[in-house]
């Protein structure tokens, strides 16, 4: 499973997504986790989470740096399950829509989408311009699935970490890991 953090606010997500991939690999799911930080995620993680830096790498089992292009997820070859882009700034949105692969995170980005593997992009960063709005269908048209940070109330969340963790649900669903992160529609 490849998690790439790109510089938008929405760390949280990745941390909680993190947090529910290792759960299930402690519940015995075979999944090794690559993470991916970017420069820009790296400016926004100490203002979003306590942890820092090293605490949200210890999460992962392999820590790519992403000026890395030549890191075994830059491949085809590389076995990756998915790839999830939490948060996933407008401007790695932007790459990705138009094929860019300057550094780790579009190029892990670009293998995902030719090897017709998952790729969820969690796009937080709102209201949507029209040249956000081009890619959005671009990156779509491209085979990746847009999903915003948008959390649902129908469960009547008591917490910031209750809707996070309802996000996080969704993401697994889409990269099709079975989970009991948040209640669903209707549950109960």
């Amino acid at each position: 499973m490849v998690v790439a953090l790109s510089g938008g606010s929405g760390i949280p997500y990745a941390v909680d997504l993190l947090h529910a991939l290792r759960a299930l690999a402690d519940d015995g799911a075979r999944i090794e986790t690559h993470l991916i930080v970017t420069n820009g995620a790296k400016q926004v993680i100490p203002t979003e989470v306590e942890l820092g830096l090293k605490g949200i790498e210890v999460l992962a089992d392999v820590v790519h740096k992403d000026q890395d292009l030549g890191a075994p997820i830059a491949s085809g070859s590389f076995r990756a399950h998915a790839m999830v882009v939490v948060p996933c700034s407008a401007g790695t949105l932007a790459k990705v829509a138009l094929g860019l692969t300057d550094n780790l995170v579009s190029r892990a980005a670009h293998v995902t989408l030719k090897e017709r593997r998952p790729l969820v992009l969690v796009v937080r960063e709102a209201p949507y311009p029209r040249p956000m709005l081009q890619n959005m269908l671009a990156a779509h048209d491209a085979g990746a699935v847009l999903m915003p940070a948008s959390p649902g109330f129908y469960h009547r969340p008591d917490s910031v970490a209750t809707l996070v963790r309802g996000v996080t649900a969704r993401v697994l669903d889409l990269i099709d890991l079975a989970n009991e992160h948040a209640p669903r529609w209707k549950d109960g």
